[in-house]
This record gives structure tokens, C-alpha cells and sequence, in this order.
């Protein structure tokens, strides 16, 4: 029995030097460290929320 789980990719392409605190460790909690690293997450609403918050530092894949 197989159980195929949604997942989104989401890579950084700005960085959050002179964001929010909270925007920053939104950021590290999505598992993003350096401009152009791509992380892929489970697709829950949770991380959908994170992702709506930092929008304008990430890029959906």
C-alpha cells in the first residue's frame, strides 16, 4: 500500500538580512539557509501559512 503525500518546493531568492525577527525564523523553520536554496516540504496548511508570510522573500517551484 502506497501513500503519496502533496509536497511544494520552495526555494529563497531574497535574503531576510533587515526583516522582521519573525520573518527570519520563519524562514530558518521552512529550512532555508543561503539565497538559492531549495527546500521540498510537505504541503499542509501549516507550511502553506509560512510560506503566505514570507512571500516576498521566497519563490513557490
Amino acid at each position: 500500500m502506497t501513500t503519496t503525500t502533496n509536497t511544494v518546493k520552495v526555494k529563497l531568492v531574497r535574503s531576510p538580512i533587515g526583516c522582521k525577527e519573525s520573518h527570519r525564523a520563519t524562514v530558518r523553520g521552512l529550512g532555508l539557509r543561503k539565497l538559492g536554496s531549495v527546500r521540498e516540504l510537505q504541503d499542509t496548511p501549516a507550511v502553506r501559512g509560512m510560506i503566505n508570510k514570507v512571500s516576498y522573500l521566497v519563490q513557490v517551484l
